[in-house]
């Protein structure tokens, strides 16, 4: 807080500008609490409120439309960067998209006080091709919103946030033991889904190279390839590897009834840690099935210049569109 505060004290309205605009296009960037800091300056006359507001709205509206025009043109590219975070990116982007057609329009205006959905919020607008004078309409309003929470927060509490500062500055000693709580929770925290998921961690698994050398040895009539990615990650031009077929994860009880317990069934996805594969793998084995994870998915399979084909227009799933 301190740190902010002077920083801002020394360069002012441009600080405010860059640091609400970084945010804005999904950097880790503390604008809300700038912003806080900025109405607590208000609140001191060492910063004009309207011209403060005005400077914010202006950098939340610029960085929200260039996230939106990256979505408009890049589409699930750009969501795929942005869900990274989630274990199945795949199954992110399509739940985003369909809670924010089921919420309309209106999800823009409180999208900014919810974390996660503030950065994905603009881009997946742009690839439900939500016209641009409506985005910025609803933007606007929830950029507006945003901007004077926090302001007038500052504004208000200025003597409140004062002590704080002060406190922080006494309290380091307390700061440190936070923090080093805060570390200890987190590998406790890694640890316990580490033991969560140990169960998937025994499936058998096979490199890229190894199965490549299994179908061309003339076993291939007797190995199914299941591209078991979420249906909502295709889009035109998306490529799987050659001769696999659709398995949707989230269909499993459905999808099983078409395999064959007679074949060696290799599985693959794009996640990381080949989480998905994993599950549907150890899934597939306690039906009796003989399945495998393919080490990489389809990464290694294309990084190893392996056949691909493109994905058939049957399987692909697109964005609800706003009309």
């Amino acid at each position: 807080m301190h740190n902010v505060a002077v920083t801002i004290a020394q360069h002012g309205y441009a600080v405010i500008f860059l640091a609400v605009l970084s945010e804005a296009i999904g950097l880790p960037i503390p604008a809300a609490l700038a912003m806080v800091v900025a109405g607590a300056a208000c609140a001191s006359h060492a910063m004009n409120l309207p011209l403060v507001f005005a400077i914010c709205l202006l950098a939340l509206v610029c960085g929200d439309f260039f996230m939106y025009t990256l979505g408009r043109y890049t589409g699930w590219a750009l969501l795929g960067i942005l869900c990274r975070v989630s274990v199945n990116p795949e199954t992110c982007i399509l739940r985003s998209a369909e809670s924010f057609y089921k919420r309309g329009k209106i999800t823009l205006v409180m999208a900014k006080f919810i974390p996660g959905v503030n950065t994905i919020a603009p881009p997946l607008a742009g690839s439900m091709k939500m016209r641009p004078l409506q985005f910025l309409e609803f933007d606007a309003m929830g950029a507006a919103l945003y901007a004077l929470a926090y302001l007038l927060l500052g504004f208000v509490f200025r003597d409140f946030l004062a002590a704080i500062t002060r406190g922080f500055l006494a309290a380091g000693r307390a700061v440190e033991i936070a923090l080093l709580t805060a570390i200890i929770a987190y590998v406790i925290y890694r640890l316990w889904v580490y033991y969560k998921n140990r169960v998937y961690r025994v499936v058998p698994r096979i490199q890229v190279e190894e199965l490549a050398r299994k179908i061309e040895s003339g076993e291939k009539s007797n190995i199914l390839l299941l591209d078991v990615r979420s249906h909502g990650y295709y889009d035109s031009g998306a490529l799987r590897i050659k001769g696999s077929v659709r398995f949707e994860p989230n269909n499993f009880a459905e999808e099983i009834k078409h395999l064959s317990k007679d074949k060696e069934i290799y599985v693959y996805c794009t996640c990381a840690r080949d989480a998905t594969s994993a599950r549907v793998a150890h899934l597939l084995r306690e039906q009796g099935y003989n399945a495998y994870v393919i080490v990489g998915g389809l990464g290694a399979w294309r990084k190893a210049g392996l056949p691909l084909e493109g994905v058939p227009g049957t399987d692909l799933v697109k964005l609800p569109t706003f009309s």
